[in-house]
């Protein structure tokens, strides 16, 4: 029985079957054939006549089949090898021996043992090598490809699997798990001259291998074999092999786009054969087997890493591009010029003139004929006289003759050098035939022959001049058969196995193969030859042409090649068979790494009729490599040659001007694909992996990523079935959007059209062509821009000097980076190493796909901002494109052009946004209905003219007052909410930077907010001092609000659908931009609002965060980003629950049941600034106790005091940095306010006690709700609530009885039974429980007495955190969940879509007729107020607390309403233990950033459910980043806290909670930043960047301020995080280093102890060493860490006060200090010092960061005092100066200067 790795064949038994016993090695060798799939067998007789004799002697298995192709021989299970031992010499490293098992041998040699060798080169790029143990094999000397110098860093995306026996290797993609690679289908053969190798694939999308002609671009995989050996033959749809070498294919996995590329580092003559399964076996004669493989997301991405590894293409020279013109055989200069005044007569776009062979002296290479050609010395001049440019052929092979008129020096030299190949005896010359006679052939792969053939082209240059080379016959080609003397009969020319090469023949038409090299036999090497040649002439051309690029052209290549060189596809036919197969072969050589590559325009060998040359001119105007060539004895095919008024002649000139047109989005696709490794010419497949119609595409390509090609390919023919693929697409010619997408479709494509379609998306750098490049690159440039289904766009633009060589390596050169997005160009210089001398402007841009006329076109360069004039801007409306003209926009300099519509198209505005719409109930209301298959569009909408029209309006110079009416056309929709007819509008210009616009009724008094808002004492009256203007349209009514200077309405609320009845109240503004922030408390998916459609319900509510659901606060606050990167920021002051909606237009509507619709818009112009003044308006946000800023530790469900008591001991033997401990309402006697358990928590006083001794802090919770069932006298705040009447009650005429409801306290003397249900429990165990009424001045008096008491008389506190204050109750109303009065109140006309909306309102709270009573005595509904309770709650419980402790503390509330953030912070609330919710808390903080409430961070680890450890772990290091940092979970939940998961975690917990005390005098003083001025402490990287719009949708990072970057991973098993370091210099926090990235997207090393944290260079952070708690970090010295500009400057302030006292700030006890640092000189000065001595800090570490030379000396100045040297160090690698100050016991309230010397 076959002992073995067992093997898996789906669909099939593995049966086996006993074959003929054959004799081997004296043993019985039995074949052991599974019965496996047909398209499986790995043929074992690849070799002619194969018969079962034959094959059974192989120990190979025999079964015909009447199926064609099928192998009737194939392998046995008995061959192959087995690993006999396997070793892993570290983690990227495997090494396994390998031993041949015993069977017969296929062509005898094999080798017994071989060495396996892998190597995880990089992330994606794995190689694996099987060699010969004992002996050294040919291996390719490539000049590029190397081992990278590291080991990969980050996460392998593949694993490695061998199979021991027999030998196997499989490569899986890790994610989605997938088979990529698996060798165990076939055995592994390793003879000397015959090695092979199969692996299964995971699909048939197979594209590549070559050079040869494939018919189609994907493989036929039903069993075809390709030969791969360098051969001069003709290209003519055969299977033979052709001029290149490339063992290299990319498989496109599936419809995901994973591709994966394979490729053989092997250059001896081999075949692969393609097979159903499907599968590859590689069959080669020699070598080694060095396999790569390589992974990619994209195809396109495979082929990144396949240039990364043999080299990125080279940028061609601009001129390069221009069209090309040859032929063989001109028979003399005078006809050449001839072919030349023609075409440019003609005035046919033309930049380069060929010579062929027939330019020599007999075909000798370096001579020319002096007779036909004799002024071809000054052929160049000609050429160059008019900007055109020349280039000369040159072969390899050297004729051995004489020249006419003497030696052949060129021959001489060479004798001399000893440059020949040899013969096998390494000494005599092989003697072979080409075009001149008898030669003989370099040796390329000798220094000699590289310095003689250097040498000989310089020589040659100086005698006539040309521009380029174009190199040829360097397969290498040979008219005779190996030599004139024939081959030797050995086993180099005569192998045992020769591939299907053409002729069988290894050296025929080239050298024998025991020829000798410098780098071997010509066996091993011949592939090789053109590669050699190739870095041969590159030296010789840097040689010649010096700093000037050129370029080399070849026929042969290998992998390699196109970093130095272009290829065309060769001597092909005049056929409509050629110009077809002339597509699949340039997307070939894209994947290969040559994107310079065309064919012979119009056929090289026959005549060429005008039809096809003229198809083939359309075509071939779009090769990159763009030349008409043509044989000797055949027509000419000039265009000219046809007739200058021919139609070919129109045509091609027509095409080549749009080529000369396009030649900047040409020449930048070149330099993406040398930068990036991207393709030229593409398949359409690289871009529409998803859709499989692409998979097989091959007769239309694309350029890049937007221009699709369709040409005419057959005769006669002027209609062609296209494929369309997935996205908007623009006829290119005709400017007009085609309707078709993802479709074929028929093109309609005269004789003199080809077809061109712009992909929406695209921006197009553009210039005005002209017959050369040398004159095209004097004229202007443009952009042509096709707008996407987003109407977006986006491109870029590279721009050198075309000619000079390493511009992107030296920086010269322009790039540009453009993007159109909500109507604007912004055009972003990324780079500026070029100034162009022909001062080029962007005069002329085209925008397609623009949908209405613009009403004004704005063009800033950043500094000024100008308005096009009417005449250079025309918009075709029937096209829908915009045409901007004679602007100029210089080139180099960066720009923004905005274009708003004249009439904008309005979105439906949904006219039913309740359930249940239909026809006629939209009808019913006078709205409209349409369905539409736009998702989430409405179908009902409102008219154009509904809303309210204008009847007076009054300006005066504070404002505007308008009076509007209900249009009466539009009957009313809403019969239980009555319209209210007659409105008024007062617009209040507030100040230069903010108005205010309130629409009311002003004949009966409605319910307004009563949350006091601050205002300027006066309005703004002069019109100049305003940021601003305001224009009133009149029908339908609307505002719209103007930002002067950029022109742009930031406000437009002349849209339908505004209503404004009793209950409903709706109001739609059109929105400047699509970048929304804000709007809350809900959770968001992103910062950055999605304006699809979206409604958000805002009511506050006790619901954990969900997407959509209404959780605690309302915030109806929201920020705006603006096309000129200015910023605004609206408040509707409404208190009643509402929703938002987001609309595409970009647009909101709000809609609200209740109250008046009172807006507050503040101008910014920066996103800072907004939320500075929208706080100067809501009240700055609290100064919280420096404590508070520490790590925090709570849980719901402590058993006892003893457990926290653990907990604390357990936090600091692991000294882990902690400074507040918490108790949930378990600490409570049966969860009442104001007590305490006397059983479990008896001992908590004590504790609480000893840990405030020991530098710690302690905060406990209180509920508002008060349990009501106690008996009188025993529970003071019930009784004592009642006295003072603090509760919430009935209105009067209802009841005089309170609102009761239940929350947590439970009934005296029960036990709750926890396995019922929890309504269950609610009915039997929950108490009463009765809500106070935070408004009375007389709630807040009792509510301040009971804190007091408590920690007088019960336990000690330094906070407060005040939960279920939305308010929440287990019971819906009150109990009973009947609720009096007006129904209307609880189930209103119009409900928001809330959590549970079909319960009403009041669903887990209280009826919404409850009342409220103001402090002012105003009698309000719940209904009205129930969204501020959580706010009136906030204030007295702060100012309780500050009260009774005598200190400022902290207060954390979980309900929220603007200005809450006066008197306390907010935690996101009662999240869940998912990977999501890590991103989820950093876009929530950035939302209360924006709404006034910076004290924010979320619950660590997660509230509910069970945490799990790596999600644990990255949520501390998250964590330890939010201002309010708190580590907390439920009840009945494992612990969570750091020391619970063990040493590992507690040590990375304590590492980076060490990073935050380090950090707290930065933090500390971001806070106080907050409370003066309204700065935002966590900083979305837009408020700092906002010109860049990379930065408008970031948020998986966030700032400290302006100064720290911090990166978290926030998904399972990352250790690569991509994150954005914008446009400054940046700092590695952990290492000091320079970053030298700026403005890009950047992979970042993540491993789990690691969080990544970069320092803004410009700023300076100061810090103090960290300790145990803030008690005791607070005395150590400061340390300051001053991380330089680019400039060398840096700045940064301190604030500093006790960390507790009240109103330190009002009353200036604080000190205030700023830093500067600049030219090597750091000071320090004083504005504030109001601090007691007992406060003072002294200066100790300083740390330097950028400081580029060494440091001599350190000396520290003070007034009044004596220099002093301070002790430093310097680090030259790190460039970092460090110095001790803290010798000097200064205090930093004293300036100080320090300056540092090199």
């Amino acid at each position: 029985m076959f002992i073995g790795t067992s093997f898996v064949l789906v669909g099939f038994m593995s049966l086996f079957h006993t074959w003929t016993i054959m004799k081997h090695d004296s043993q019985d060798v039995v074949p052991e054939c599974p019965n496996i799939p047909y398209g499986e067998r790995v043929d074992c007789f690849p070799d002619p006549n194969a018969s079962e004799q034959k094959c059974l002697e192989r120990a190979c298995c025999w079964s015909p089949v009447s199926e064609a192709n099928v192998p009737w021989c194939f392998f046995s299970k008995n061959h192959g090898y087995t690993v006999v031992s396997e070793s892993k010499p570290d983690s990227t490293h495997i090494e396994a021996k390998l031993t041949r098992m015993d069977a017969p041998s296929l062509f005898g040699a094999d080798i017994k043992e071989v060495t396996f060798y892998a190597e995880m080169q990089t992330e994606n790029r794995l190689r694996f090598k099987i060699t010969d143990t004992k002996q050294a094999r040919f291996e390719v000397p490539h000049e590029h490809v190397q081992a990278p110098s590291n080991p990969p860093t980050g996460p392998l995306n593949y694993r490695l699997e061998l199979t021991q026996k027999p030998f196997g290797l499989k490569v899986w993609r890790k994610s989605p798990e997938k088979l990529l690679f698996d060798t165990t289908i076939g055995p592994l053969v390793f003879a000397d001259q015959y090695l092979q190798l199969s692996a299964k694939l995971p699909s048939h999308n197979i594209y590549g291998l070559g050079e040869h002609v494939h018919q189609t671009f994907r493989h036929d995989t039903n069993w075809r074999t390709w030969p791969i050996f360098t051969r001069d033959a003709f290209p003519n749809g055969d299977t033979h092999n052709l001029y290149g070498h490339y063992p290299y294919f990319t498989c496109l996995e599936d419809g995901s786009g994973q591709s994966f590329g394979v490729f053989l580092m092997n250059s001896n003559a081999m075949e692969v054969t393609i097979q159903p399964a499907p599968a590859v076996t590689y069959r080669t004669i020699g070598g080694v087997l060095d396999f790569y493989i390589l992974l990619g997301e994209t195809p396109e991405a495979v082929v990144d890493e396949f240039t990364q590894l043999i080299g990125r293409p080279f940028i061609p020279p601009y001129w390069s591009l221009g069209f090309q013109i040859s032929r063989w055989d001109y028979g003399s200069l005078d006809e050449i010029k001839k072919v030349v005044e023609r075409n440019r007569q003609a005035g046919l776009p033309y930049d380069v003139q060929y010579t062929d062979i027939d330019y020599m002296e007999d075909k000798k290479i370096f001579t020319y004929d002096t007779v036909k050609f004799a002024e071809l010395p000054q052929f160049a001049d000609y050429m160059h006289e008019r900007g055109q440019k020349y280039i000369t052929i040159l072969d390899p092979a050297v004729s051995t003759g004489r020249r006419i008129n003497g030696p052949y020096e060129a021959l001489d030299r060479g004798h001399a050098a000893n440059v020949w190949v040899t013969e096998a005896d390494g000494e005599t010359p092989l003697l072979g035939e080409v075009w001149p006679g008898e030669t003989v052939f370099p040796d390329f792969t000798s220094e000699s022959c590289i310095d003689w053939w250097v040498d000989e082209i310089s020589r040659f240059h100086n005698e006539v001049k040309h521009d380029a080379l174009w190199i040829d016959m360097n397969e290498v080609a040979n008219f005779v058969k190996g030599s004139i003397k024939g081959c030797a009969d050995n086993k180099l020319n005569y192998p045992p196995f020769t591939p299907r090469i053409l002729d069988s023949l290894m050296y025929s038409k080239t050298l024998c193969m025991d020829a000798k090299h410098k780098w071997g036999n010509h066996y091993d090497v011949h592939s090789l030859y053109g590669y050699s040649m190739v870095l041969a002439t590159e030296k010789a051309s840097r040689a010649v042409f010096g700093k000037s690029r050129s370029m080399v052209f070849t026929r042969s290549s290998f992998p390699g090649v196109g970093k130095y060189a272009g290829h065309w596809l060769g001597d092909n036919a005049a056929t409509w068979n050629d110009i077809k197969w002339a597509i699949p072969g340039m997307l070939e050589f894209n994947l290969f790494g040559v994107p310079y590559i065309g064919a012979d325009i119009c056929g090289f060998f026959d005549d060429s009729p005008e039809e096809l040359c003229r198809r083939w001119m359309q075509v071939g105007a779009f090769y990159p490599f763009s030349r008409n060539h043509n044989a000797q004895g055949f027509k000419d095919q000039d265009p000219a040659s046809y007739g200058a008024d021919s139609l070919l002649m129109k045509s091609s000139k027509h095409y080549l001007n749009i080529r000369y047109t396009l030649l900047p989005y040409l020449y930048t696709l070149f330099y993406k694909a040398h930068v990036n490794g991207e393709t030229v010419v593409r398949p359409m497949m690289h871009e529409f992996y998803s859709d499989s119609e692409t998979w097989a595409v091959h007769k239309q390509f694309l350029w890049g990523a937007h221009l699709l090609i369709t040409p005419v390919l057959d005769p006669g023919v002027e209609t062609v079935e296209a494929y369309i693929p997935d996205a908007i697409w623009y006829d290119f010619e005709q400017e007009v959007k085609i309707i078709d997408r993802k479709a074929k479709v028929s093109l309609n494509l005269p004789a003199d059209k080809i077809g061109l379609h712009l992909r929406g998306g695209a921006i197009l750098p553009i210039q005005t062509p002209d017959v050369t490049t040398t004159y095209s690159r004097r004229l202007p440039m443009g952009l042509i821009i096709a707008l996407d289904d987003n109407n977006a766009a986006s491109g870029e633009l590279f721009w050198d000097d075309g000619d000079s060589r390493d511009t992107v390596s030296s920086g010269s050169y322009i790039h540009y980076q453009f993007s159109v997005a909500n109507d604007v160009l912004t055009m972003h210089v990324t780079h500026n190493g070029y100034t162009d001398p022909n001062n080029l402007k962007f005069e002329n841009i085209t925008v397609m796909g623009v949908s209405a006329a613009p009403a004004s076109v704005l063009v800033s360069d950043g500094i000024t901002t100008e308005a096009l004039s009417e005449s250079q801007v025309h918009y075709d409306s029937t096209k829908e494109v915009m045409y901007l003209r004679n602007l100029e926009l210089e080139l180099g300099k960066g720009y923004t052009v905005n274009w708003e519509a004249k009439y904008p198209k309005t979105r439906r505005i949904d006219c039913h946004p309740e359930a249940g719409s239909d026809q006629a109930k939209c009808e019913a209301r006078g709205c409209i209905w349409k369905p539409s298959d736009v998702p989430n569009e409405p179908w009902c909408y409102y008219p154009d003219t509904h809303g309210y029209i204008t009847s007076n309006m009054f300006e005066k110079p504070s404002g505007i007052t308008v009076d509007i009416v209900r249009n009466p056309d539009f009957p009313s929709q809403r019969s239980q909410s009555r319209d209210i007819d007659k409105l008024r509008v007062e617009i209040t210009y507030l100040s230069g930077q903010s108005l205010r616009w309130k629409i009311f009724d002003p004949a009966n008094a409605r319910y307004e907010v009563p949350v006091p808002i601050d205002l300027p004492a006066s309005p703004e009256t002069e019109e100049n001092n305003r940021l601003y203007r305001v224009q009133i349209q009149h029908k339908p009514f609307g505002i719209q609000v103007i930002r002067k200077g950029s022109e742009e309405i930031i406000w437009d609320s002349a849209m339908p659908g505004f209503t404004f009845s009793d209950q409903f109240l709706q109001i739609s503004t059109r929105l400047p931009s699509n970048y929304v922030y804000g709007v809350g408390e809900t959770e968001h998916p992103s910062y950055s609002h999605d304006l699809n459609f979206h409604t958000y319900g805002l009511f506050a509510k006790d619901q954990p965060p969900g997407y959509k659901l209404n959780s605690y606060g309302l915030h109806p606050f929201y920020m705006g980003l603006e096309k000129s990167r200015n910023a605004h920021g609206v408040l509707l002051l409404n208190s009643n629950a509402m929703d938002v909606t987001f609309l595409p237009d970009p647009a909101l509507t709000y809609r609200t049941i209740g109250g008046i619709l009172d807006f507050y818009m503040v101008m910014g112009p920066s996103p800072e600034a907004v939320v500075q003044q929208y706080t100067e308006m809501i009240g700055r946000p609290v100064l919280p106790a420096y404590w508070s800023l520490g790590f925090q530790l709570c849980r719901y469900g402590y058993a006892n005091d003893a457990e926290i008591a653990d907990l604390y001991k357990e936090m600091k033997a692991a000294e882990i940095p902690y400074d507040v401990q918490y108790s949930d309402i378990e600490y409570m006697e049966r969860q009442m306010d104001f007590t305490l358990d006397q059983v479990n928590f008896k001992g908590l006083p004590a504790l609480v006690d000893q840990m405030r001794a020991e530098g710690m802090r302690f905060i406990f919770i209180l509920d508002p709700a008060i349990a009501a069932n106690e008996t009188k006298g025993s529970y003071p705040a019930f009784d004592t609530g009642i006295e003072k009447d603090v509760f919430i009650k009935w209105p009067p005429e209802l009841s005089n009885d309170i609102v009761w409801g239940k929350v947590w306290p439970d009934y005296p003397n029960i036990t709750v039974d926890n396995s019922l249900d929890w309504d269950t429990q609610v009915e039997r165990f929950r108490s009463f429980v009765a809500f106070p009424d935070f408004f009375k001045s007389s709630t807040a008096e009792w509510w301040g007495g009971h804190i007091k008491d408590y920690y007088n008389n019960v336990m000690k506190f330094d906070g407060l955190w005040i939960d279920m204050n939305e308010p929440a109750s287990f019971v819906h109303g009150t109990v009973g969940e009947k609720c009096l009065g007006d129904q209307t109140l609880e189930y209103p006309p119009y409900m928001p879509p809330l959590e549970s909306m079909h319960r009403g309102l009041n669903h887990k709270t209280l009826c919404m007729n409850s009342e409220q009573i103001l402090a002012d005595g105003t009698r309000v509904k719940h209904y009205d107020v129930h969204n501020l309770y959580g706010w009136s709650h906030t204030k007295p419980t702060y100012d309780a607390l500050l009260s009774t402790t005598g200190k400022r503390g902290v207060v954390i509330t979980r309900s929220t309403y603007p200005s809450s953030g006066r008197w306390a912070g907010h935690w996101l609330g009662d999240n869940y233990s998912h990977w999501d919710q890590l991103l989820k808390s950093i876009i929530g903080m950035m939302d209360f950033s924006l709404f006034g409430i910076p004290y924010t961070g979320a619950d660590i680890c997660g509230f509910f459910n069970t945490a799990e450890y790596e999600m644990c772990l990255r949520w501390m290091q998250l964590g330890a980043f939010y201002p309010f940092s708190r580590n907390h979970n439920s009840i009945n939940m494992p612990r969570q806290d750091p020391v619970a998961w063990g040493p590992e975690f507690a040590a990375v917990s304590r590492d980076v909670l060490n990073i935050r005390y380090t950090l707290l005098p930065y933090l500390y003083t971001l806070m106080y930043e907050a409370h003066a001025h309204g700065n935002t402490v966590v900083r979305p990287l837009l408020h700092e960047f906002v010109t860049d719009e990379n930065t408008w949708k970031i948020d998986r990072q966030f700032l400290w301020g302006p100064a720290l970057l911090i990166t978290p991973a926030l998904d399972p098993g990352v250790t690569v995080v991509r994150g954005y370091l914008p446009n400054a210099r940046w700092y590695d926090y952990h290492t000091g280093e320079v970053v030298g990235v700026r403005g890009q997207f950047v992979d970042m090393n993540t491993p789990l102890s690691k969080i990544n944290l970069h320092v803004r260079g410009g700023h300076i952070l100061p810090w103090q060493k960290a300790e145990t708690n803030t008690h005791y970090s607070r005395q150590n010295p400061l340390g300051l860490l001053v991380a330089l500009d680019d400039g060398g400057s840096a700045h940064g302030s301190l604030f500093w006060d006790d960390g507790e006292g009240i109103d330190t700030v009002q009353n200036k006890r604080f000190l205030l200090t700023t830093f500067t640092a600049s030219s090597g000189v750091l000071t320090s000065a004083v504005p504030t010092d109001g601090l007691a001595e007992a406060d003072r800090l002294t200066l100790g570490l300083v740390k330097v960061w950028g400081v580029t030379a060494p440091v001599t000396r350190v000396t520290m100045s003070v007034t009044g005092e004596p220099d002093a040297d301070l002790p430093f160090t310097y680090n030259a690698e790190v460039q970092e100066l460090q110095f001790d100050a803290t010798s000097q016991s200064h205090t930093i309230e004293k300036p100080f200067t320090i300056t540092w010397k090199s």
